[in-house]
């Protein structure tokens, strides 16, 4: 899965339209375009397999993510799993007990066995971008780090469907109940591109002080229609050492500076403008307020939703994922 010379590989012509991602006051139920919301509590999940709480407290005012796409969408459970569909394109979901699997390397692995098995068996084949939750990130030391053993059960676990390349991810502690591992993902049915970081060693090659198992995703996502960035979760990370310990300031600029390199290697716009929601994830709650000004000054029209969160290195303060439309 090496990166084309200029950090791309190619993508197909044509497409479903792309999802259309932002955000909107939390309460309102999901309408008839509606793929996917995501709300930020530990609360437990309604009914509508649409509606998925995402295990991180909010630290600004209360916001839903939402996913519109063209058409109806249908949706439904299949055992642990929760799926929608529409327009082209598949959300799917799954939480699982760690306790229940032996652990969470086992946990791991049956999360994405069961996502695998419900890509692979739908039309929307392709995963585009995929999102990880788990809680104590961090905790062990060396190779017993719950990290490291999260990433040997996800890659035991990713079946066929991921053997052309990893997509755009992000994997996150979370504070909710503990032995709780949430996955879920965006797929459809057109390969996407995958985008390098030409400032930071792709994922997946780091040296092997990083566990049994390196992390297995791309940097980011092209869409098939080639025109939404999906933007994994990005930190001050250079070459595969993390920057500026200790410093949310310097940090946020190391961030920035690699998520201005995503978008160049991307080929998009520079900058993220007022359809280009971002979210960030701090590990301390006072750094809030620094994150949003940061924000504010170098991005003032982009979306924002700050979240509690640790990032997967114990060193790093802050990590921010979000989508760049052309």
């Amino acid at each position: 899965m090496p990166p084309g010379r200029d950090m791309r590989e190619p993508a197909p012509t044509s497409a479903p339209p792309s999802p259309r991602i932002g955000y909107r006051p939390t309460g309102d139920a999901p309408g008839n375009g509606t793929l996917a919301l995501l709300r930020f509590s530990t609360s437990p999940s309604p009914d509508d397999a649409r509606v998925l709480h995402v295990p991180f407290a909010s630290l600004d005012t209360s916001l839903d993510e939402v996913w519109l796409v063209d058409g109806p969408v249908r949706h439904g459970r299949d055992g642990g799993l929760r799926w929608s569909r529409g327009g082209g394109w598949l959300f799917a979901a799954i939480d699982v007990r760690e306790d229940d699997h032996g652990g969470l390397e086992q946990a791991a692995a049956h999360a994405y066995e069961a996502l695998s098995r419900l890509v692979a068996a739908s039309a929307e084949c392709h995963v585009q971008r995929i999102w990880n939750y788990l809680g104590a990130i961090n905790d062990g030391e060396g190779d017993d780090e719950r990290y490291k053993h999260f990433c040997t059960g996800r890659i035991r676990g990713m079946g066929e469907i991921f053997a052309q390349g990893f997509p755009a991810a992000t994997a996150i502690g979370h504070h909710g109940t503990g032995g709780w591992l949430q996955v879920y993902l965006l797929a459809t049915d057109r390969p996407g591109t995958r985008v390098e970081n030409p400032r930071q060693v792709s994922a997946w090659r780091y040296p092997r002080q990083y566990g049994r198992t390196p992390p297995s995703f791309a940097r980011a996502t092209l869409l098939p229609e080639d025109d939404v960035l999906a933007i994994s979760g990005t930190a001050a990370v250079v070459g595969h050492a993390s920057a500026h310990v200790g410093d949310i300031v310097a940090q946020l600029e190391e961030t920035a500076r690699n998520l201005d390199a995503l978008l160049d290697a991307g080929g998009m716009p520079s900058g993220f403008d007022a359809r280009a929601p971002l979210k960030a994830y701090v590990r301390h709650p006072e750094h809030a307020d620094a994150v949003r000004a940061f924000a504010a000054a170098r991005w003032p029209e982009a979306p924002l939703i700050v979240v509690h969160g640790d990032i997967c290195r114990s060193e790093l303060l802050v990590e921010i994922d979000g989508w760049r439309y052309r």
